[in-house]
């Protein structure tokens, strides 16, 4: 009994561990944003790009690759949709198309988003307190830490010293 205890705690500590945590809500957070990227090709980039192709609906474009399977009533089949109900072997190269249009948006939103947070972390380097200063009679940049300037031997004085 001790030892599924002491196995239940170390399992507590390893999921409240913070890493594991910020991965957990990452994932949520990416499999929301999927939707919403899949959203956005399906219902708004691709219904227009359709349109100036001539009226193309991308997901319905297919290969047949059982030319002999038709409709129950004879008719041949005209969608992916009708393909998949007669059980034909297709190649749904339509699906294919809105899927890598998905991954190229994903992307791109996270190249932007690493774009931003690299900025972000520029800018908090350029704000790092400064290692130097300078010397107020030969204005040589000496250490922070400097009681004395090594240039041209000045004793420094903080009321002097400029940072």
């Amino acid at each position: 009994m001790g030892s599924l205890k002491s196995l239940a705690n170390e399992f507590k500590t390893f999921a409240m561990r913070g890493n594991v945590v910020d991965l957990a809500v990452g994932v949520i957070i990416g499999a929301a944003f999927g939707k919403i990227v899949t959203s956005i090709v399906n219902d708004i980039i691709m219904p227009p790009i359709g349109k100036l192709l001539g009226g193309v609906n991308f997901v319905d474009l297919f290969i047949n690759l059982d030319p002999n399977i038709t409709m129950p009533d004879g008719s041949p089949i005209t969608s992916l949709a009708q393909a998949k109900s007669a059980g034909a072997a297709v190649i749904a190269y339509g699906q294919f198309i809105n899927v890598v249009i998905d991954f190229l948006l994903v992307a791109l939103a996270v190249f932007g988003l690493v774009k931003v947070i690299n900025m972000l972390h520029r800018k908090e380097e350029v704000a790092a307190d400064p290692t130097t200063k300078s010397c107020p009679y030969c204005v040589t940049d000496i250490p922070v830490k400097a009681t004395r300037c090594p240039s041209c031997t000045s004793q420094l004085e903080e009321a002097s010293v400029q940072a």
